[in-house]
């Protein structure tokens, strides 16, 4: 599908540039609204009174406030309610839209993007990613005049109070009710973003001695040096600390990554395997899901384990696309998406940290130990920014670079170029087992493409 706002994860960009303006995100929600009373009328008469009903969640962006109100007035000038939740995650608001029988579920974030982007997500009303038909009617009445229904048709407003406990108690269900975490000293880095009053609690109400870091957003500091794109922070707080383990989400809390006692990092397809390994112990696993940038040892692992894998293209949706198209439980990223569908309908950060956790008390030792069993290929991954309309896929220099780089893994690596769904970049990967060779490698693909663009 050709698509004109929407990207892989929803709409996103430079807050006060197209399309990320009042105007368009108030348009947004009017088109939005109209798509969902139709579907609603579609299904048999209303009665009097009842008008379709959405839930309206966000991260700690500043701007989050100014895009709330344009959504919830477009929505309302369509006659669709609006439920308000204020500071939340992601898969919280997945979650909530479920439980609360809502028509769609919208998320205002820019994920791990820095503050002064931000973005626009759906859900379904079963708190998952919103279908491809249904993003192409909601385009193609954004453009269309505003227009407003009848006074007494319009949308109204109301906050949900206990929307935070609920999903605090959600959260927690995940987690086996026979284990727990006491005797666990965890640091929580909450990346000043949406969970910075959810994750503390559900690691802690569930036995953890647990010490919160970028627990204090202001509006301005979301995913700064924190966070799962920063783990850094939280590998130096866990060594002060002396803690048993760290967790690291993102801002809108729908990944994570792990670190062990001794400051070690560990990505999402170390952490998914965990879970894999935990679940094959209850029982089969059909297959799990990764995409174009899972690590090869990941793959290799699975073999071993007999258990089929397929790659996806990168983004959540993707994975769950074709989860859904299989009928598997479990796919993820290596950035720290994972998804459980035995758990939650989407990617969720603390939940799948949960399924790590459990993994562990199951294992017993350390999370060292237990991460450690999947020893990652070297990959060197290099954004390259581009220039719009630069045709890469078709470049002389480029295709000529990357048969060179190809050629001399030898068939024990792989090369990947693709542009990003969020940013304008050109991500070049190369992954193999020898890591002078993939770093030399990666270098001298990015300074080809680099040069393309300059020509």
């Amino acid at each position: 599908m050709t698509r004109k706002y929407f990207g892989t994860d929803g709409v996103r960009g430079r807050v006060g540039q197209a399309p990320i303006t009042p105007d368009f995100v108030m348009r947004l929600g009017y088109s939005a609204g109209r798509v969902l009373v139709a579907d609603r009328a579609a299904r048999g008469p209303l009665k009097a009174g009842e008008r379709p009903a959405v839930l309206i969640g966000k991260d700690t962006r500043i701007s989050g406030y100014m895009l709330e109100a344009a959504l919830e007035a477009g929505f309302s000038a369509a006659g669709v309610d609006v439920c308000l939740v204020g500071p939340m995650p992601t898969p919280a608001v997945a979650y909530l839209t479920r439980a609360l029988r809502l028509q769609a579920g919208i998320v205002i974030s820019a994920s791990h993007n820095p503050f002064y982007d931000n973005g626009i997500k759906f859900f379904s009303s079963r708190g998952a990613k919103l279908e491809d038909a249904l993003e192409a009617r909601i385009e193609a009445g954004i453009d269309a005049p505003l227009d407003c229904v009848q006074s007494a048709e319009l949308g109204r407003a109301r906050r949900i109070e206990d929307a935070a406990g609920r999903y605090i108690e959600f959260c927690k269900s995940t987690f086996p009710s026979d284990l727990d975490l006491r005797g666990l000293k965890i640091v929580v880095d909450c990346a000043h973003g949406a969970a910075y009053h959810i994750a503390p609690h559900v690691f802690h109400e569930l036995g953890a001695e647990v010490i919160a870091i970028g627990a204090e957003p202001n509006g301005l500091n979301i995913n700064k040096d924190v966070g799962a794109t920063s783990p850094a922070a939280l590998s130096r707080a866990v060594l002060a600390q002396q803690a048993d383990l760290g967790i690291a989400l993102d801002g809108d809390a729908d990944r994570v990554l792990m670190v062990d006692a001794a400051g070690r990092v560990y990505d999402g397809d170390q952490l998914l395997l965990a879970v894999v390994r935990s679940r094959l112990r209850q029982g089969a696993v059909a297959g799990v899901v990764g995409t174009l940038m899972t690590n090869l040892a990941f793959e290799h692992a699975l073999a071993a384990l007999n258990v089929p894998f397929a790659r996806a293209a990168v983004g959540d949706r993707y994975v769950l696309e074709m989860l859904r198209d299989k009928g598997w439980l479990f796919g993820g990223e290596n950035s720290g998406h994972i998804i459980c569908l035995d758990r939650h309908s989407t990617g969720d950060g603390i939940v799948s940290a949960l399924q790590v956790l459990c993994a562990l008390r199951e294992e017993g030792g350390d999370l060292g130990s237990l991460l450690g069993q999947l020893p990652l290929y070297p990959q060197v991954l290099i954004n390259v920014p581009l220039v719009q309309g630069f045709s890469w896929k078709d470049h002389p220099l480029i295709a000529a670079a990357r048969q060179a780089v190809d050629a001399s893994l030898n068939g024990e690596g792989r090369v990947l170029l693709r542009a990003s769904g969020t940013e304008p970049l050109l991500r070049v990967m190369v992954e193999g087992r020898d890591p002078a060779l993939v770093q030399a490698a990666a270098e001298n693909l990015a300074a080809t493409v680099r040069e393309a663009l300059s020509s």
